[in-house]
């Protein structure tokens, strides 16, 4: 796949990027990989120090990488949280923002960052296979709704709001109509 660009929300602050982009790819039918680029003045960004890789609440009030995953005949989806410090957290949801479970899969989303001048890069692995409602058998056939999104922090603690899509009103990545790319089942 090619380099999509996130598009920044019209609604919040940004003199900080000049710009996010995501390629998503598939390499397995159980591997699915995201490689987010963030590129402008990094330094200006509040980063989480590194930390050990393990569930975390709460990191998208903070600079983070998103992910959303349903099923287009189900009001169930998942999200998916990937911070800068290498933390993930991974949660079901039962329908639009209700029944919020956290998930812990036997094989816990791998989290790469480098850093170079002017640019933050973040290599993820979601194992789909290890996620209760995600495995190839569940999705065999069916076409996965995958939405893409990213939350900066600036230096003086203004969040900004990035997406594939963004549904009218505020910002709000569980909003279906953010759900913007398409798997097909047997290619994940």
């Amino acid at each position: 796949m090619h380099a999509t660009p996130l598009l920044l929300h019209p609604s919040t602050p940004n003199d900080v990027l000049t710009g996010i982009t995501v390629e998503v790819d598939s390499l397995t039918a159980d591997l699915l990989v995201l490689y987010y680029r963030i590129a402008g003045d990094i330094d200006r960004l509040q980063l989480p120090a590194q930390a050990a890789s393990k569930f975390q609440h709460e990191l998208w009030k903070h600079t983070c990488l998103e992910a959303f995953i349903a099923l287009p005949d189900s009001d169930v989806y998942f999200e998916f949280n990937f911070s800068p410090s290498s933390q993930w957290a991974v949660y079901r949801f039962d329908g639009y923002r209700q029944g919020m479970t956290p998930v812990h899969p036997a094989v816990p989303p791998r989290v790469i960052m480098r850093r170079r001048e002017g640019e933050l890069d973040a290599d993820v692995d979601i194992h789909l296979g290890a996620i209760p409602g995600l495995t190839a058998d569940e999705i065999k056939g069916r076409e996965l709704r995958l939405a893409v999104s990213a939350v900066t922090q600036d230096e003086q603690g203004r969040n900004s709001y990035w997406a594939l899509a963004h549904p009218p009103g505020k910002p709000d990545f569980h909003d279906r109509e953010g759900f913007a790319l398409v798997l097909a089942g047997d290619s994940v």
